[in-house]
């Protein structure tokens, strides 16, 4: 069984699948092509990634690339607890410009469904997490982009001091949503 469950950002869904779970511990299966297609998420993933991150803090994003190379991804955490968050950047779209956030954990094994055309990041809650996502196209150093995290005029509310984030320098610099490249248009991508 998959259920979705609808969030306040237009086309994000959180994904979850049945647990099955004994003294040994659990098996679920994590995507399954027929069971996702028949709720409506048809995909042809092409690339499966994962990163570490060693430490509680570290925030990576706000991530995207441009169409034509825009990805939809399904993102997971296999170990530890991220607080992941979305940026609608489609122009036209009902919630353009709004963020939401979302515990995704080892613990509660929801995935979230990040549509073409948002900017995604996270910020680690916990030590060594490992984090994994499908996308359905392949990374284009080219088109990759990204807006700041601490953009006022979306004003995302980390849950953690991120003042003291560990950061990469590109991520650093990212320019605010108002001065971003963005080619998405709501319906269109």
């Amino acid at each position: 069984m998959v259920k979705l469950i609808d969030t306040s950002l237009q086309d994000v869904k959180l994904i979850e699948t049945e647990v099955f779970g004994d003294k040994r511990g659990f098996f679920t299966e994590t995507w399954t092509k027929e069971k996702f297609e028949k709720l409506g998420l048809k995909f042809d993933f092409t690339q499966d990634n994962q990163s570490l991150s060693a430490e509680a803090g570290v925030l990576r994003g706000m991530h995207y690339q441009l169409a034509p190379y825009a990805q939809t991804k399904i993102v997971r955490v296999v170990t530890g607890v991220v607080w992941d968050c979305l940026v609608d950047m489609r122009k036209g779209s009902p919630t353009y410009g709004k963020w939401e956030g979302y515990i995704l954990s080892e613990y509660n094994h929801r995935q979230l469904l990040v549509p073409k055309g948002f900017a995604h990041g996270f910020v680690t809650l916990t030590p060594n997490v490992n984090f994994v996502y499908k996308v359905d196209g392949y990374y284009a150093p080219k088109a990759d982009r990204g807006i700041a995290f601490d953009d006022p005029d979306v004003g995302i509310q980390w849950p953690t001091n991120v003042e003291h984030a560990i950061m990469s320098d590109k991520d650093l610099k990212h320019p605010l949503l108002k001065d971003a490249e963005n080619n998405f248009v709501y319906g269109e991508i």
